[in-house]
């Protein structure tokens, strides 16, 4: 694989890959959306973007964010979300987060990380500003 910024792999090849592992590259999809989202939204100052971010990919707003996806998802989405949010990590849940949130997140990552490694930027794009709508409710 020469570039790295249009992965494109069999599902099967996706599917081989630990849950955690989606789930660890589909965090730092999300934080990237989150971060390019911020900044075109022009938020300057680099405190004020880092305590947005924060605030944005922590675990209680990524499972806010989950729960508004859910209906949307294809039985195939729902198959990586489902495998993201029943892993069973070896740490403890951070702090202010409860387990459930934090299994939706995992559950989402998951998703994000999967999606992004098959080559669907368009459905990644759809899916996070379908999550970003409504934000000041969150």
């Amino acid at each position: 694989m020469e570039n790295y910024f249009h992965v494109r792999l069999e599902p099967r090849a996706v599917n081989a890959i630990s849950v955690l592992g989606l789930a660890h590259l589909g965090d730092g999809v999300f934080e990237l959306l989150v971060r390019a989202q911020l900044c075109a939204d022009g938020r300057v100052t680099p405190s004020a973007l880092h305590r947005a971010a924060v605030r944005q990919v922590r675990a209680p707003a990524q499972a806010r964010r989950a729960d508004r996806l859910l209906p949307l998802l294809t039985e195939e989405e729902l198959g990586y979300f489902r495998r993201g949010r029943n892993a069973h990590p070896h740490h403890t849940v951070p702090r202010g987060a409860s387990r459930e949130e934090y299994a939706k997140a995992t559950g989402l990552e998951t998703l994000f990380g999967a999606l992004y490694l098959l080559g669907r930027r368009a459905r990644i794009n759809e899916l996070f500003n379908l999550t970003m709508e409504d934000d000041h409710a969150l």
